[in-house]
């Protein structure tokens, strides 16, 4: 975050502000992601992968839409390492259980909802419908592979 301009920061940070409050947001620390990272964290380090895409190459998109979209994009509130029938598909499913989740706790707009519903194209079967939803995917999958592997090379 520190390579953007001052007001792209403060953006950032005012809408993770928004989302944190009256929320269940910081309790995705409960819950380990990709090796030892947090869901929130995993979350908050997307959410500025995918900001910073945005602002790098100047793309035309909703930015607080972009960066809503990626803190809640698996807001999905379970533990998917615990032994279960459901849990071995967790990478199929989990995008309308985040969908569900942050419903229960935030007004989403259309492309929030695309940007979680989408997040896990192709393997998911529909793919993003905005921009946002593309940037989302793509900041996930650098997040995700940075944290499995960097903990391997730990």
């Amino acid at each position: 975050m520190k390579s953007l301009p001052k007001e792209k920061q403060e953006l950032f940070r005012k809408v993770l502000r928004s989302v944190r409050e009256n929320s269940r947001f910081d309790l995705m620390d409960n819950f380990i992601q990709h090796g030892d990272t947090t869901v929130r964290t995993h979350c908050l380090h997307v959410a500025q992968t995918a900001f910073y895409i945005a602002c790098r190459f100047k793309l035309k998109v909703d930015e607080e839409a972009l960066i809503r979209g990626a803190l809640l994009h698996d807001y999905f509130l379970y533990d998917w390492h615990e032994l279960s029938l459901a849990n071995t598909i967790h990478g199929y499913t989990h995008p309308g259980f985040a969908l569900h989740e942050a419903e229960k706790d935030f007004e989403l707009t259309e492309t929030e909802r695309d940007m979680i519903i989408h997040h896990m194209f192709p393997l998911t079967l529909v793919p993003p419908f905005t921009p946002e939803g593309w940037i989302l995917m793509i900041a996930d999958k650098i997040c995700a592979l940075g944290e499995t592997i960097g903990d391997r090379l730990k």
